[in-house]
């Protein structure tokens, strides 16, 4: 595989041998960021979990204190009273009949759902397009709630959804490579305990079993999780 220079370049930074504590992770993760926009820092990690199973399913969301550095597109699905609390509150998007009608359309462009659990019936139509891209709104993350005013805060202020995929990993942003050292360790620190806590009692051996930090365009570096 040809690798560009500055991939290369990332790559001389890091001993791939090596599990590096988060404070000295974080500050590598930050240099290997040489691409001409503002990368995102993200996290994989692979659980000791089988998916298959129902009872070893590990998926939440979690609000990180310094946010993504990304302003999320929020559509709610509401009416009435909840329709204008959603407006008020922030919603980029808000509507019933007529956005399920846009989104059968083609219409995507919003990143998270939210919906008060008596839209459920009219969403559910759309499982089959929104379920695959991750868009469909669910109790465990806080997406279906008759708190609306509180989802779309927590939206706008960082939350992130993690959900183990059929791979046992984990994958998640924790902010940009912008962030100072103490924002991004913050982050970290928080999406981990989350996912530590998801812990399912079906789960048997080691939980965490790897985790890598990596920006957008650079390589990834390797975690030590017992740090966590």
């Amino acid at each position: 595989m040809k690798m560009g220079k500055k991939y290369s370049d990332s790559l001389k930074l890091i001993d791939r041998t090596k599990y590096y504590d988060p404070e000295e992770a974080v500050s590598l993760v930050k240099k290997t960021a040489k691409a001409k926009f503002d990368e995102t820092v993200e996290i994989s990690i692979r659980l000791g979990v089988d998916p298959r199973h129902a009872d070893q399913q590990v998926r939440g969301a979690v609000v990180l204190p310094h946010g993504t550095g990304k302003t999320l597109r929020v559509l709610v699905f509401a009416k009435g009273d909840k329709a204008n609390e959603a407006l008020a509150a922030g919603a980029d998007f808000v509507g019933a009949e007529d956005m399920v009608a846009r989104i059968q359309g083609g219409w995507f462009d919003f990143d998270v759902c939210v919906a008060t659990p008596d839209m459920m019936g009219l969403v559910g139509r759309l499982g089959r397009v929104l379920g695959p891209k991750g868009l469909m709104p669910n109790p465990k993350s806080g997406t279906v709630s008759m708190d609306v005013t509180r989802a779309i805060h927590d939206i706008k202020a960082g939350k992130v959804e993690y959900r183990v995929d059929k791979t046992a990993i984990v994958h998640c942003p924790l902010g940009k490579a912008s962030f100072d050292e103490v924002k991004l360790q913050e982050n970290l620190r928080t999406l981990m305990e989350a996912v530590i806590k998801a812990k399912p009692a079906a789960a048997k051996g080691t939980y965490i079993k790897s985790a890598v930090l990596s920006t957008t365009m650079g390589p990834g570096i390797k975690l030590n999780a017992l740090k966590f």
